[in-house]
């Protein structure tokens, strides 16, 4: 036989540990792992003194996302190229269907969006804003298509926000037929209230975001969620995004303690940055929600990634340009009309790698866990994706540990000109993404064609 692509001197790391040898690539997939292959192929690769890593599966972005009356900077293609550039070679996107769509049409919405452009593979979750009787009807035939993942909002009042009742019989029906639950928890109501109270009394700088959004209002939210479900029983998939409090870490993780399928997601911003960054000139460009949050909590969230509390790594990768973020004015606008959103996907290789596995706080092989392998059980895309091995996708992510970068605007593959880690000093690189057997990026070059990425649907999740 004559592989296609061997790389060679490999230093690979999966969730079981490293291995070192080669890695042989037919049609798109592995077809061979070995200490030293001598067949022929049609390109080889050296990788001596690199670590590759399955790519990752960034399972929470936002691209040609309509919200508060913006549509996200990114879109599929400047979105897939921010993430291969970054090791990400599958995202998972959320469809957002307009108010009073229906699920069908939303999803047919999504992949003609996406189909032509995107870079990296991709698979899609569906946002779920109402409950009727044509939305519970749907569910089924969403999942069929591949989209086994449900996003709920606790949050947003008269935008994204649901009821309790109405919560309850979206996981009831999501989970009849085998579906995973995705929970943005902040106590909705609460937060509305305490917005009109700041902007009454003049207090509308980007820090009354945080004041607007205390801690307490997800750590409530994540523990009512958490009750609501449990009625439901043990086979209910659940999963809260965005976690930002060590908190709401600890309630999932005691109810998967009882038997529970309850897990946590959090994003690189939370573990690296905190709520100073609001009361910068530029802190606009730093509102997001849940908000960013203390130092403590910093802490509290590396230590519970560390112990295996926190499921997955996504980057929530929600784009906005200046303009928009400043609704197109000279001066910052009031806290709560500030498009919420950050830019991140291209950025979860190189913040976790640095301040996570070369500062000791994790290994790699949690860093594999919550970047590629339990995204991939999570969201029905293992072992397809997610792992290293044969008959799976070639997909890869090949670091340079030694690489030192500053982050910035200049150096990144967003569709804008700033990042939030303008400045930030990382060591650890990704410096080459193979993406079903083929390059798509090397050495700061986006060599993917358009519309070369893949949908891959969901099946059902592999969780224990």
């Amino acid at each position: 036989m004559v592989y296609d692509l061997i790389l060679k001197n490999v230093k690979a790391f999966t969730v079981s540990g490293p291995f070192e040898g080669d890695i042989a690539i037919k049609d798109g997939k592995i077809a061979k792992i070995g200490g030293d292959i001598q067949e022929q192929a049609n390109k080889v690769i050296d990788l001596t003194g690199k670590y590759v890593v399955p790519g990752l599966i960034d399972g929470h972005t936002h691209m040609e996302f309509p919200f508060m009356k913006e549509v996200t900077a990114d879109d599929f293609y400047y979105g897939t190229r921010a993430a291969v550039a970054g090791g990400v070679t599958t995202i998972v996107d959320f469809i957002t269907p307009a108010k009073g769509q229906d699920l069908l049409s939303a999803y047919e919405q999504w992949r003609s969006n996406a189909d032509p452009k995107v870079i990296s593979d991709y698979g899609l979750h569906m946002i779920i804003r109402e409950s009727n009787t044509k939305i519970l009807e749907q569910i089924p035939e969403i999942i069929n298509k591949g989209v086994v993942s449900f996003k709920l909002f606790m949050a947003y009042k008269n935008e994204f926000m649901l009821s309790d009742g109405e919560l309850y019989k979206l996981i009831k029906r999501i989970n009849d037929f085998g579906g995973v639950i995705g929970i943005h928890a902040e106590n909705g109501e609460i937060i509305n209230e305490l917005i009109q109270q700041f902007v009454s009394e003049g207090k509308i700088e980007p820090i009354y975001h945080y004041y607007s959004r205390p801690d307490i209002m997800e750590i409530e939210a994540t523990n009512r969620i958490a009750s609501i479900a449990s009625m439901l029983g043990k086979d209910v998939k659940m999963y809260i995004v965005h976690t930002s409090t060590g908190e709401a870490v600890d309630i999932m993780s005691s109810y998967r303690k009882q038997g529970f399928k309850f897990y946590n997601e959090t994003v690189p911003h939370y573990l690296t940055l905190n709520t100073d960054f609001l009361k910068r000139p530029d802190g606009y460009r730093y509102v997001m929600s849940p908000p960013l949050r203390s130092d403590e909590q910093r802490t509290k969230l590396w230590m519970r990634l560390a112990s295996g509390d926190i499921f997955t790594v996504g980057s929530d990768h929600c784009v906005y340009s200046d303009a928009q973020k400043k609704r197109y004015r000279e001066e910052v606008p009031p806290f709560h009309e500030i498009p919420n959103g950050v830019p991140g996907t291209e950025t979860i290789l190189p913040i976790l790698f640095y301040y996570g596995v070369k500062k000791g706080i994790i290994g790699m092989e949690r860093f594999i866990e919550v970047t590629s392998y339990n995204p991939a059980r999570l969201f029905g895309l293992y072992p397809r994706k997610g792992t290293i091995m044969p008959g799976s996708d070639a997909d890869f992510a090949v670091i340079d540990p030694n690489r030192k970068v500053r982050i910035s605007a200049d150096v990144l593959h967003s569709n804008i000109n700033y990042t939030i880690y303008e400045g930030m000093e990382v060591e650890g690189w990704n410096i080459m993404t193979i993406r079903r057997g083929e390059i798509v990026y090397e050495e700061g070059q986006v060599i993917g064609k358009k519309g070369s990425g893949k949908y891959i649907p969901g099946k059902t999740p592999v969780l224990v």
